[in-house]
This record gives C-alpha cells, structure tokens and sequence, in this order.
C-alpha cells in the first residue's frame, strides 16, 4: 500500500496524493478526467525505490471530498498539483500528466514555469478539436445516464481496455459525482495551449497509445511541433491511458526519459 496524503486548499476544495519514496527526483503523476491517483499505482511502485513519487488526486475526482463543482477548473487542478508539492516538500519536479494531466501540465507551465523540470505528457492535446461539442456529448451521456456507476458501465467499454482495466475503470469513474464529472469534463476538453508551446523550455517527452482513439497521434504529433526539442513516442498495444494499459513499456519510455534528462 502507498501512503495518502491531504490537503485544504485555501478555496474550499480537498487535494491530496498517494505516494511513494521519500528521497531523490520528485516525480509528479497527474490523472485524466475518468481517474483517480490510483491510476498510476504501477508507476509509484515502479518508480518509488529510486524518486519521490507522488500521484496527485485532484479535487473533484470522487477519491476526496465532492468540492462544490464551481470550485473546479484548470486553474484549481493546477493550484492542487502546485500545494501538493508543497505539503511534500517538493520544490522542482517532473511532471507526468495522462489526458487531462497533459492540459494541467500546460496550465502548471503558465503558472509556475520555475517549478517543472521536465515533462511527460502522454494520451492528451494542446486543444481538441470541436472541443465544446465533444464536452457538451460526454456532459449529456452522464446527465442521461443518472448517476457515474451507469455512466461508466457504458463509456469504459468504449476505451479498448482489457476486461481488467475495464472494471479498474469503471470503478475510478465511478466513485465521482455527476456534478463534479460534469465540471471537470468541462475544464478537461475546453482550454487552448497552443500558445504556450513555444515557451516551454525544460525537456518534454510526448507519448501516446497506439489504440488511443480519445486523444489519438495527430493530437499528440502537434504538441510536439509546438515545443522546441520535444520528443514523441507510441506505446504499442496501449489505449487512452497508456501507463496503465501497457506500464511496463510505458515505464521503459519514462525510465529512459529521466535518465536521459538527469542533470
């Protein structure tokens, strides 16, 4: 078991994170819209012997407390990563963001550039496309849906996951509110980064899964032609949320990235 961790932000809202390791390059993992921390149990245990890892549960995702839903934005899972580092001590970190964890990464960059030494940003998107429709389509199945446990029923066998991460699936998703799933899924679609690109200047590695029909290549390719000297990769095998379809080959590309970006 990983130990938990919580924090009060000044708004309101609970964060918190599930970690691992106590000493060396911190290490911090940032979860899509229809996950919690416990997405990236194989990393923390992956990488928790040698890094201080830590996998943040952002406010609203159904792990901690249901903040009042106007409490969530990009701004707020930002400030979530930023106080998390905070309570652990943690001044300058890598930062490892899966979908919506890729969005708070670009968010993190334009509030706290100094903070982040490196990025890995897999399965996510500068912009999506038709954003506001697809936010609107995703809000109105679970609205129809009634409650998050039917909602996942329906959308995680849309994934491409193994029968195994299908249940781990539904079982993230379903912890969460439908008004906080709502609010989040809107934060999590809706920005525009590319801007931003050109100014990150620390080492990123872009990463997608070669099944990944949510956030597929392109999406990926053009975060990549966005940032000077920024790498790119594909996971065989893997879906949207690559570090947990296929860790072990993710865990190769992140192990090798951080070797390669050691200072």
């Amino acid at each position: 078991m990983f130990e938990t961790m919580q924090v009060a932000m000044p708004d309101g809202a609970m964060t918190g994170a599930r970690r691992a390791g106590t000493a060396g390059r911190a290490l911090i993992f940032v979860h899509g819209v229809g996950s919690t921390a416990a997405v990236w149990d194989a990393q923390l245990a992956a990488f928790g012997g040698e890094y201080r890892a830590l996998a943040i549960e952002l406010r609203g995702n159904g792990a901690l407390a249901d903040p009042d839903p106007s409490l969530i934005s990009r701004e707020g899972f930002a400030a979530d990563v930023l106080a998390v580092a905070d309570a652990a001590g943690v001044d300058r970190f890598t930062i490892v963001g899966c979908s919506l964890g890729g969005v708070v990464a670009f968010e993190l960059w334009k509030r706290a550039p100094q903070r982040i030494e490196a990025m890995l940003i897999v399965g996510s998107f500068a912009r999506y496309p038709n954003a506001q429709a697809y936010a609107d389509g995703v809000k109105a199945a679970a609205r129809e849906a009634g409650d998050m446990a039917s909602f996942a029923a329906v959308r995680a066998p849309k994934l491409g996951l193994t029968p195994e991460r299908t249940r781990a699936t539904i079982e993230q998703m379903a912890c969460k509110s439908i008004p906080c799933y709502l609010a989040s899924t809107q934060a999590t679609w809706t920005g525009d980064y590319r801007d931003v690109l050109p100014s990150i200047s620390v080492p990123v590695l872009v990463a997608w899964g070669e099944r990944d029909t949510i956030a597929p290549r392109a999406l990926s390719e053009e975060i990549v032609a966005g940032i000077p000297g920024a790498r790119s990769v594909e996971i065989p095998g893997a879906g949207h949320v690559a570090n947990a379809d296929a860790p072990a080959r993710f865990n190769d590309e992140l192990r090798a990235f951080l070797e390669a970006t050691a200072s």
